[in-house]
Formats: structure tokens, C-alpha cells, sequence
């Protein structure tokens, strides 16, 4: 791996009257709500465990202190985004940005895992060797390169790249006379007030700039919506009614489960109705969508997309507030394709002429396991696509390294509670059998299948970049918190697992 041969080397990681670099236990690389959820779950079920929490960024909280665009929230209910060990502590369902960022601040200071943040961090290279049953990662700092070492490495980073959204082809953007702007890098500065504002897409961001772009004082003139294919969108109420009613009768600690139950059966059950009965989920969702809109409008046009119902990620709007914006004129929705920018805005296939003075560019993001860290076992790259991912969190022949990824059909953190739990569970299993490393070993005769079985655009341009899933268990990516509760918690941690026992140190 190059590195810039002016950049200072940082050996301030290396322990005192030697030059090896420091040794931790369990390194977490990323700092938002995976990694601050799992060093939760290390200090209340293995502590003692000597570990760090690394971010490349000044701030913990992942997303929820990146984003800033307006009206940034949950597109999730909280009630399950929230932690299973600290339930969220409000009867708001889809929270504000500022607000979720605050729990997760106060979990991380509550249980202790905020003074294990180490801030500016990045791990650019992660390489294992089995001679001496540790990571050396390669890491870049404000005062040059480190290195550190570890027995176990998680990656809590999430699978999106933040540095960088995904903006299609878009022609003629160069005779744009206007403001572009992608909601990831949003500027707190930007005035959109009294604008005309056009919103380039269809998913979760595209609904949630348009109405709260029409609210406030400084409210644009108006806001289009502009989509190629539409998405399902559906109305919820910004409180949970059963949170509000339990909590004026119950104490917290009886209610939290109750709705956190309630809410993941809920979840469950919209899904497998709509893989079952797409046709009649789709006549629903279309029903709900007709009655909060004006009369004759174009429903089928701009809310009946070409696939199934959860083929892609259903499109949450609180309280109704896309369709409001909608009935008031402050917002429309336009389905169609670019032909080209022109100077004060866009020309469609259609021949009609979008007038902007910005246009948000809300096209979705791109994904990117491991933060683009470079890994290496033993010498030799790990090239992803020839791996076969281990219950959706290890990679076949990678040892002590877990991933998180989370539930496309519901809240990401569900899964991350749950493989944190099986991760300390793990961490139990080998202590007491003394065991060193735990490498996932491939199958030959599990077939491959691609790891994320949807039709998002995000996925469908990376799963050529991504491991494979496999056909039966232990292999398979269940996107079912139920399967899911149930297999992580009581399955057996050594079937398809190779271990090896500590080994005496090798000296060079």
C-alpha cells in the first residue's frame, strides 16, 4: 500500500520502551449507532475487554451527525431503531435527526463507550496473520500514519460510502446556471427561501426534503419532486398511539417491550403479507395514497411503481406531510425523464420545462463495505466477491472479523442488537474453550446466492462488488428479525466455525 513519503509516521500508539505498536483486544471501527450499540453490548455482557472505538470523523453518531439537510428523520420507528437495552425513551415514531442524534449521545455517556471514541481515525488497511493471531491495521490521523493491532476487529460503518453520493449521468448539467446540491453534502448556509426548488428522486430523502422544505419561515416558493419511477409511500403517524396510551398508565419498563413488540410484529407482518399478496397490498397503499390527495389526481402515475410492494424500501411520511404539502400547492410531483439541463433549469422527455433555482440532486447514495479499507489475510488481499458472507456478519476463510449489516425491510438496528449479542456470545464460547480464532470455513456444496436479495438501484449496481450469500444455513442473509432472534441467540457458534487455541507468541 502507498502512502505519501512526506506524511509523518505517528508512533505514539506504540507502548512505552518498545516499538511495537499498542494492542487492544477488540477494535470497532465507526462510531454511530452499530458501533456504539456494539461496545455497549461488549461493557454489559463481556466487560473488562480492552478495546477502542475508532471514527474517522469529529463526532460520534454516524449518519445522524453527517446528514443536515432539512427535515432529516427516522424512516424508521424509533420503538425498534432504538436499542433493545435502552428503549427509546419518547412516544415520537419517526424522530428528527438532532433528536436521535441526542439518544445516541446520551447511551454512548451513559454505559461509558463515549471515552473509547478515538476521533479522526480512519483505517485505510486491515491485515491479519495467522502466525501471530492478530489484525495490524494501518490507520490515518490529523499527525500522520499509526498502526495498531488487535486479536477481534468489527466493522460498525455501516455498507454506504459518505464521502461520496450516487449522482446519475445527468445531461446538460453544465449549462446550468442554478445551485446543485446532494442532501450528503448539504450546506447549512444554502438559502432556499422563496426558490424554486426541483428534488431529483424517489426515495426517503426525495419525501422528506419536500414537505419540510415548504415549512417554516424561510419556506421555498415551491418544490418539485421530479422522479423517474415512483416509490410506495406510506402514511404514519409521527406518535406511536399505543406509546402515548401506555405511558400515561404503565410504567416505562413494562411499556418499552410491549411497543418494541408490537412494532416488530407489525414489521414482520407487512412484509410477509406484501411478498405473499403484493395485489392487494399494492390496492391498499394506492387506496391510502387516493384519499389524501386532491380529487383526479394522477395516483397511478406518480405513486403505483412498476415492482411489488417491498421489492424496494417502502417510503414512511409522517403524519401525511408529502401529501399535505401536495393538497396545499406548495409541492408537486412530476414522473418523467431528464432530456437535458438547461440555464434556468430542466427540460423533460415530455417537453415540459422545470424552472429552478436549485436543484437537490436526492439520488441516493453508493455502497462501500469497510469504509474502502484494503483487507489481507496472511499476505494475500481479500477479494469480497470470493468470499461467502457467514450468517450475514464473517466472511468464509477471514478470521475474528464481524460486519454489520442491517434489515433493508426494517430497522437496521434490529439486526445490530442482534449480532452483537451473538458476537459477546462468541467471545464467551471461545474464552471458555480456549480458543484464539474463529474462521467461518466455505462449504463446498452451499450454492451461492447474492447476499441482498433487492431491487434497490444502490444494491443492484454493487452486488458485483459484494460476498455471496449461500443457499441454506449457515450462509443465508435472513431478512426476518423472528429467524433471526431465534438463530443468533440458540444457534450453535461452531457449526460451519474453525477454531484454533492460543499459541505462544513468535518471536521474529
Amino acid at each position: 500500500m502507498s502512502t505519501d513519503v512526506d506524511a509523518p509516521v505517528d508512533t505514539t500508539g506504540a507502548r512505552e520502551g518498545g516499538g511495537e505498536p499498542e494492542h487492544l483486544d477488540v477494535v470497532i471501527v465507526g462510531a454511530g449507532l452499530s458501533g456504539i450499540g456494539t461496545a455497549c453490548h461488549l461493557e454489559r455482557e463481556r466487560p473488562g475487554r480492552d478495546y477502542a472505538i475508532l471514527e474517522a470523523r469529529d463526532d460520534l453518531g454516524g449518519t445522524w451527525s453527517l446528514f443536515q439537510y432539512p427535515g432529516i428523520r427516522s424512516d424508521s420507528d424509533m420503538h425498534t431503531l432504538g436499542f433493545r437495552f435502552r428503549p427509546w425513551p419518547d412516544t415520537v415514531a419517526l424522530a428528527d435527526g438532532s433528536s436521535i442524534l441526542e439518544y445516541v449521545r446520551e447511551t454512548a455517556q451513559e454505559y461509558g463507550v463515549d471515552r473509547r471514541v478515538r476521533y479522526g481515525t480512519r483505517v485505510t488497511h486491515a491485515a491479519w496473520s495467522s502466525r501471530d493471531q492478530r489484525w495490524t491495521l494501518t490507520l490515518t490521523t490529523a499527525t500522520g500514519e499509526k498502526h495498531l493491532t488487535c486479536s477481534f476487529l468489527l466493522w460498525c460503518s455501516g455498507y454506504y460510502r459518505y464521502d461520496a453520493g450516487y449522482t446519475p449521468e445527468l445531461p446538460g448539467i453544465e449549462n446550468y446556471g442554478g445551485t446543485v446540491v446532494h442532501p450528503q453534502h448539504w450546506d447549512p448556509e444554502l438559502d432556499y427561501a422563496g426558490k424554486r426548488v426541483v428534488v431529483i428522486g424517489s426515495g426517503a430523502t426525495a419525501v422528506t426534503l419536500v414537505p419540510a422544505m415548504t415549512q417554516g419561515e424561510g419556506r421555498a416558493a415551491h418544490v418539485t419532486q421530479l422522479q423517474r419511477t415512483p416509490s410506495y409511500v406510506l402514511s404514519i403517524g409521527r406518535t406511536d398511539p399505543v406509546a402515548e396510551f401506555l405511558s400515561r398508565w404503565v410504567p416505562s419498563w413494562i411499556a418499552d417491550p410491549i411497543v418494541r413488540t408490537k412494532n416488530i410484529t407489525q414489521i414482520i407482518a407487512l412484509y410477509q403479507i406484501s411478498q405473499r399478496f403484493p395485489g392487494f397490498v399494492r390496492g391498499l397503499l394506492r387506496k391510502g395514497v387516493a384519499a389524501q390527495l386532491p380529487e383526479g389526481y394522477a395516483v397511478d402515475t406518480h405513486f403505483n411503481p412498476p415492482y411489488d410492494p417491498w421489492d424496494q424500501r417502502m417510503c414512511m411520511v409522517p403524519d401525511g406531510d408529502l401529501f399535505k404539502a401536495i393538497r396545499r400547492g406548495d409541492a408537486d410531483i412530476v414522473t418523467d425523464r431528464i432530456e437535458t439541463f438547461t440555464e434556468t433549469g430542466i427540460r423533460l422527455q415530455s417537453g415540459q420545462q422545470l424552472e429552478a433555482d436549485i436543484v437537490i440532486t436526492a439520488t441516493g447514495l453508493n455502497l462501500q463495505l469497510f469504509g474502502g479499507a484494503e483487507l489481507e489475510v496472511d499476505d494475500e488481499p481479500v477479494h469480497l466477491p470470493d468470499t461467502m458472507a457467514y450468517r450475514g456478519m464473517m466472511l468464509s476463510g477471514v478470521p475474528n472479523l464481524v460486519f454489520m449489516i442491517g434489515y433493508t425491510n426494517a430497522s437496521w438496528t434490529l439486526k445490530v442488537d442482534l449480532v452483537a449479542e451473538y458476537f459477546c456470545r462468541l467471545l464467551g464460547w471461545m474464552d471458555a474453550h480456549g480458543q484464539a480464532v474463529a474462521v467461518p470455513e466455505r462449504d463446498p456444496e452451499v450454492q451461492e446466492r447474492p447476499l441482498l436479495d433487492f431491487e434497490a438501484g444502490y444494491v443492484k449496481r454493487s452486488l458485483h462488488e459484494l460476498p455471496s450469500g449461500g443457499d441454506r444455513a449457515p450462509w443465508t442473509l435472513a431478512m426476518n428479525y423472528a429467524i433471526d432472534a431465534v438463530t443468533l441467540r440458540r444457534a450453535r457458534v461452531d457449526d460451519g466455525m474453525r477454531f484454533e487455541p492460543a499459541r505462544a507468541p513468535v518471536r521474529a
